[in-house]
């Protein structure tokens, strides 16, 4: 390939990259504005609600007491379904060791076992199981309008206000409102973790950090920004869902959720699709551990990435639905394509380095030329440029709006930290689809950071 051919294919491709980099940038502008301009809402009555907190389980006896206990003790009117999903460990027993107390029983607390082999099929069927033991337990004629599920994981600690939030006029308050999303935050976020090997501790906390700053920064805002378009879409954890959207969406089986390893977002595209609209709001949280492994967080992201494979099916669906705008069906497709564009962008960004090393091993002379008195160097620069500002951005902005600092160079550093955080996404992505490609289509627990490898016990008071 001469020198010249090497040009075009250079220029080609650092065009189709740039293009994808400047429609980037003004996507973060986009978003980035309404984010920052947005102030606290009025909050309203807890008590026009009923709530029901949903807690998956699945060998969680390292986190599920306190997190029972942090539960009923701050939401004390409320009752919490833990569905423990044939668990190998002793979260069942933890569990009834609490609902025991004082000689008599908590009726508040509810423990839904599930057994093999219809348990550990998913976080989606375990949320089922929860749903249809709460419509057994509430029988045929009570009122479901003002009754609310929420899904908490089983390290999560929602805000002591969020009941309060989620019941304003604008959130619950609003009778077309099915679904809201609360802010997320790491709680560990400012924990090293243990260890003798220094530079291990520093990383975990970076990690953990990162995933902070992801959420409260860049995925608030994308939460934000989809306020305007009608598809502010659902997450794992910190997820309140009105019961009688549920039903509208449960089918004869009494399963609104269904079998993507993304559920969260599936119920977010049913829920839209059936008509019921969906909030979210900053103005509380729910807080959960950040991993500090970076072979755990490759897991739980991979998984992630294939849930976002497979909600590609409902494609057609979005678009067909009269209750989703043109602009709401776009910005949905545009996030369903995401893991996908991942996977052009890993093949595209490097073409221009490696036809460079390329034509350098064989004609130094005329591509030092070519880069330094032709002023190719500019478009390498703004190449790299675009393809770091649209991350390295959110760095500043999680120092001066989340962590109240003024600490602008700190702010810089968490930035480009994130940049090579973000670029992770491109590993994932491709473990991603080659799992969807094997057909392994199976969900597998994260682990939390305090558990032990398999097989060494862990002492729990009884």
């Amino acid at each position: 390939m001469g020198g010249g051919s090497i040009k075009i294919l250079l220029a080609i491709t650092q065009a189709f990259a740039l293009t994808m980099s400047v429609a980037f940038i003004v996507y973060v502008v986009v978003i980035v504005v309404p984010y920052l301009r947005r102030k606290p809402a009025p909050v309203g009555d807890a008590d026009d609600f009923t709530w029901h907190f949903f807690v998956p389980c699945r060998d969680e006896q390292t986190v599920i007491r306190e997190t029972v206990r942090y539960l009923r003790s701050t939401f004390r009117h409320a009752h919490v379904w833990v569905v423990d999903d044939d668990s190998e460990d002793r979260t069942a027993r933890v569990v009834r060791s609490i609902w025991r107390r004082n000689g008599g029983f908590d009726p508040y607390l509810h423990l839904v076992p599930r057994r093999r082999p219809e348990a550990r099929t998913g976080k989606g069927d375990a949320l089922n199981a929860a749903y249809q033991a709460l419509n057994d337990w509430m029988g045929p004629d009570a009122s479901r309008d003002d009754v609310v599920v929420v899904v908490v994981d089983a390290d999560g600690r929602p805000a002591e206000n969020c009941l309060e939030v989620c019941a304003a006029d604008h959130l619950f308050g609003d009778e077309t409102i099915g679904a809201v999303q609360l802010d997320v935050w790491m709680g560990n976020a400012g924990t090293r973790p243990p260890g003798k090997n220094w530079f291990s501790r520093a990383f975990g906390l970076k990690l953990a950090q990162m995933q902070d700053l992801e959420f409260r920064t860049a995925i608030a805002a994308i939460q934000t920004s989809r306020g305007f378009t009608g598809t502010i879409s659902m997450g794992g954890n910190g997820q309140f869902t009105r019961l009688s959207a549920l039903d509208s969406i449960a089918g004869e089986d009494e399963q609104p959720w269904r079998g993507s390893l993304l559920e969260d977002f599936e119920l977010g595209v049913h829920l839209l699709t059936a008509g019921w609209r969906t909030g979210y709001t900053p103005d509380s949280h729910v807080k959960q551990e950040g991993l500090y492994s970076l072979r755990r967080f490759l897991v739980q992201r991979t998984r992630w990435g294939q849930g976002t494979m497979q909600c590609s099916r409902y494609l057609r669906r979005i678009w067909d639905s009269p209750h989703v705008s043109t602009l709401g069906a776009a910005e949905m497709m545009y996030y369903l394509a995401q893991p996908w564009m991942q996977l052009l962008g890993s093949l595209l960004y490097p073409i221009p380095f490696i036809l460079l090393l390329f034509s350098t091993a064989g004609d130094p002379a005329q591509v030092w030329t070519w880069f330094a008195d032709d002023g190719a160097w500019i478009l390498f620069a703004i190449y790299g440029s675009f393809g770091l500002l649209p991350f390295i951005v959110w760095g500043p902005i999680y120092q001066f709006k989340c962590l109240k600092s003024r600490n602008l160079l700190r702010g810089l550093g968490m930035g480009f930290a994130y940049a090579l955080y973000i670029y992770t996404f491109y590993i994932t992505s491709w473990r991603a689809l080659f799992r969807l490609v094997r057909g392994r289509n199976g969900w597998s627990k994260t682990r939390r950071n305090t558990e032990h490898a398999p097989g060494v016990k862990v002492a729990l008071d009884s």
